[in-house]
């Protein structure tokens, strides 16, 4: 107790005064009045259906993953291996809805001026009266007050590991600091109907780094794919509460940015001026989207005594099923024989209707005989070697008709419409390999 204030000197003019509590945020809870009434329950059917708007990002493959574009209100979550283009791409998006809308760019990572060299570099020069700010800072209070100043219709923060809240002695990119300044985010986000885009870091298994209920606090989770030395970058969504999830948008990496890729099949599908013996083509699912393929397989004597088995774009697993289904059923003696298969482009497809097609390249490749080129493979392996159907089979045949193939290679539990196609429909791994078209043998 104080009897004199230690500032004027005065005596008994000390006021006790009671501060509301804080709460896991670091911010003041606000009092509730005993009067307030608690919602109440309503039915489904009582709910009011609004349609929800969308922002045009001003990339279609981007707005294809997001499911139709970028929602007021929403936070999106961007990881990807460093230098993959997730700054490259988020720059070329805030300049695009800039045209329409205010957007404050923070780079927490970066200076300024870093940002206006990469900008001029990705030929991105603004007029003066754009609404496109810039802000380095990563004092998440210094940020929420210029957002209260602004008032933008986007935000992009690069990166939330950089981020730190003042009211915990955490360092930045620590759990406690990403799982809390990104808490704020959203719930200023979701106040303020403003469109959140955040950078992620990712941890050396290739996920987010930070605590798992980083995820769950967004709303949409989007990750870059792609090897840093290839062109092409895969934009997969894993997470999206505003359409579908493992939709795939498809990039290339130029000099000034990323630039869309409007038919991503003829990127999977390789060389096929001069056709190779272990060569198939089949066509997978990204979501949605179909994508011709093009596996290429590869089988010769091993030198080991434990054979090899390299994967390069399909799960290791699921080959070295299809190869113990070969060994059993078919009788090709791959215990003794080393095994490669590779997707071209890498592109990593793990759906089982690629199955048929991997089986028949390492049968191929065993044989050296060269698959029909202008025939697709399509179906799941089972280990009794019997083809199961798949799903989207329309879907899949539509694209390989519209790329120029003339048959395809179908379960026979999956017969349909044939899109001018010649189906072939098999029942199992041995009838497939008996109705192979081939051109003959290699020389």
């Amino acid at each position: 107790m104080f009897g004199r204030c230690p500032d004027c000197g005065a005596w008994n003019s000390l006021q006790e005064v009671k501060l509301p509590p804080k709460t896991r945020l670091g911010l003041a809870a606000e009092p509730i009045a005993p009067t307030v009434q608690t919602q109440t329950a309503i039915t489904l059917a009582e709910v009011n259906h609004y349609a929800q708007p969308r922002l045009p990002s001003g990339y279609s493959e981007l707005d294809r993953v997001l499911g139709g574009g970028l929602v007021p209100g929403s936070l999106v979550l961007i990881g990807g291996e460093p230098g993959i283009g997730k700054s490259t791409l988020l720059l070329a998006v805030a300049d695009k809805l800039a045209q329409s809308q205010t957007v404050l760019y923070v780079c927490a990572e970066e200076s300024v001026q870093q940002v206006k060299m990469r900008a001029q570099r990705l030929g991105i020069s603004p007029a003066t009266t754009t609404p496109l700010y810039l802000l380095s800072e990563i004092d998440l209070d210094i940020i929420l007050g210029q957002l209260q100043i602004l008032q933008p219709a986007v935000v992009v923060i690069d990166s939330i590991q950089s981020l730190y809240l003042n009211s915990l002695s955490s360092a930045p990119g620590s759990v406690s600091q990403v799982r809390e300044c990104t808490a704020i985010l959203m719930r200023f986000a979701k106040k303020e109907n403003i469109t959140l885009l955040i950078v992620g870091h990712v941890t050396k298994e290739g996920t987010l780094a930070g605590p798992k209920v980083l995820e769950h606090l967004v709303d949409t989770v989007l990750y870059f794919e792609g090897d840093r030395f290839a062109s092409h970058r895969l934009l997969r969504s894993v997470k999206n509460r505003f359409g579908a999830t493992q939709e795939v948008g498809v990039f290339e990496m130029v000099d000034a940015g990323l630039r869309e890729i409007s038919n991503p099949s003829a990127l999977f599908l390789g060389s096929r001026e001069e056709p190779t013996p272990g060569t198939a083509t089949i066509v997978s699912c990204e979501g949605t989207r179909p994508l011709v393929v093009e596996l290429q397989a590869l089988v010769s004597p091993t030198s080991y005594a434990s054979p090899r088995r390299t994967a390069t774009g399909i799960e290791t697993n699921r080959f070295l099923q299809i190869l113990a289904v070969l060994e059993k059923r078919l009788g090709i003696p791959l215990s003794k024989l080393d095994a490669y298969v590779a997707a071209a482009g890498g592109l990593h497809v793990s759906e089982p209707a690629v199955d048929l097609g991997v089986a028949l390249a390492v049968a191929a490749s065993f044989k050296d005989r060269i698959l029909d080129p202008a025939t697709v493979f399509i179906g799941e392996v089972g280990l009794g070697g019997q083809i199961r159907a798949v799903s989207q089979l329309e879907a899949r045949l539509r694209e390989a008709a519209k790329l120029g193939f003339q048959r395809a290679m179908i379960p026979k539990t999956n017969l349909g419409q044939d899109y001018g196609l010649t189906i072939v429909p098999v029942a199992t791994v041995q009838e497939a390999i008996r109705s192979l078209p081939t051109i003959g043998k290699l020389i």
